[in-house]
């Protein structure tokens, strides 16, 4: 009996690895100068979400191509995050984050805007399940930078219920005064 309901949360586990959206974002060609010539390696950046509202990313390096997508993957499924999101498409608020030299700057968006993004910000939102975002990038256009900038933009969102815990209020109150463009 024990060991079927291992074998069962084992092949659900192995669902939802199914059910996970993998973007590559960049990959990037290094070369070491040796004595018989050159060694090439190569680094990946892969975004990974359940389009469902979480995240996460991760890099790989491996001698070749495949081998550094997949340990990027694996490194991606192993740091997901949870986001909150406005209806399950949008953010509930606007925010600016930066990481290195990387700014962004995140807005949510009515119904039938799309994703406004570039490159690897795009990436995010369209793995994260986000529908309806307009974003900017500030900066630098390093895709390690934005990426990182993008995430830490979405970590810092808050959602009603989590306001309305830290302030001791019902969310009805919260979310009222929103609409009535009194916060």
């Amino acid at each position: 009996m024990a060991r079927e309901g291992k074998n069962n949360r084992t092949g659900r586990a192995e669902r939802e690895e199914v059910e996970l959206i993998e973007k590559l974002v960049a990959i990037n060609r290094v070369a070491k100068v040796v004595k018989g010539g050159k060694r090439f390696g190569f680094s990946a950046i892969v975004v990974v979400g359940d389009g469902k509202g979480r995240v996460g990313h991760g890099t790989g390096k491996a001698r070749e191509v495949p081998e550094a997508i997949q340990k990027a993957t694996e490194k991606a499924k192993r740091h997901m995050i949870r986001i909150p999101l406005r209806e399950g498409r949008t953010l509930h608020h606007d925010i600016t984050a930066s990481y290195g030299a990387g700014k962004v700057h995140l807005r949510a968006a009515v119904p039938g805007t799309g994703i406004i993004a570039g490159g690897p910000m795009r990436a995010v939102f369209e793995v994260l399940g986000v529908q309806d975002i307009v974003s900017k990038s500030i900066g630098t256009s390093n895709p390690h930078n934005m990426v990182r900038a993008t995430l830490k933009a979405l970590q810092l969102i808050n959602a009603p219920r989590q306001v309305a815990a830290r302030r001791g209020k019902k969310i009805g109150e919260i979310v009222g005064r929103r609409a009535q463009g009194e916060v």
